[in-house]
């Protein structure tokens, strides 16, 4: 199977930008999106062979996922069952026959880390859903988590030490998932691997530059280890300020 997750920072722009040809030469069995940035009956997409599932945000031009699947699921939900965290259309959790598929779009800390004490809490009832989860089978959690785990993990670590997305609280946090169960896939294959990332900013020609971070992950229960056949960054899709992730599992 082929699992493709891509944070296309607002459709209705990525469609403008190629989306739909990215989405078919990819050829996805089940692709996901975060920062949709729309509400119901804002875009309608022709994807042939793939059903759709949307979680939209309360608030009009924020946040929201989607899940596109060739195989209907058993069964889908949305939010974590919290209502606190779900106001914003950040997760949705498919169930299939082997394993649970969920997208999750993970809360920015923001600038001066205003909203880190809130990441904080999403951190651990997210962690706690996961788990709970997993007591029925095993889970494949994917999307923007607004983390760079390591130093490995962005271009520029030292002068980034205290900014959201590589404060020492968030990376721990996704060090206790790590230690719950889960693996990163893409360290899993290449746990050496510098200079490749899934984000850039719009300044300062980042991109060009490729002073990147690595934010947006596959993570699976380890029971599926067995199962995985490989990882990818897909550096060359544009569209977005972030660039599909990929893996592979038999």
């Amino acid at each position: 199977m082929k699992l493709v997750s891509w944070n296309v920072n607002g459709l209705r722009a990525c469609v403008q930008k190629g989306f739909l040809d990215a989405f078919r030469e990819i050829d996805a069995d089940i692709f996901c999106l975060q920062e949709t940035k729309m509400q119901a009956g804002q875009l309608e997409l022709e994807l042939d062979g793939y059903y759709q599932y949307w979680n939209y945000a309360v608030k009009k031009g924020y946040s929201g996922t989607a899940v596109f699947s060739k195989k209907e699921p058993i069964s889908v939900s949305y939010g974590i069952g919290i209502e606190e965290h779900d106001q914003e259309g950040r997760v949705i959790t498919c169930e299939f026959d082997e394993f649970y598929f969920v997208t999750v779009y993970t809360p920015n800390s923001q600038d001066g880390l205003k909203r880190l004490d809130y990441r904080m809490k999403w951190e651990d009832d997210f962690r706690s859903y996961l788990k709970q989860l997993e007591k029925t089978k095993p889970v494949i959690v994917t999307g923007d988590m607004n983390v760079a785990h390591q130093e490995i993990d962005l271009k520029n670590p030292k002068s980034n030490r205290r900014n959201a997305g590589f404060t020492d609280e968030e990376r721990g946090k996704f060090t206790e998932l790590l230690n719950a169960g889960f693996i990163d896939t893409f360290r899993y294959f290449y746990p050496e691997q510098e200079g490749i990332y899934s984000w850039w900013s719009y300044r300062f020609k980042a991109r060009e530059k490729n002073a990147g971070w690595r934010i947006d992950y596959f993570c699976v229960s380890e029971s599926l280890k067995d199962r995985l056949k490989d990882a990818e960054i897909l550096t060359d899709v544009m569209g977005s300020d972030h660039c599909p992730v990929v893996l592979y599992i038999f």
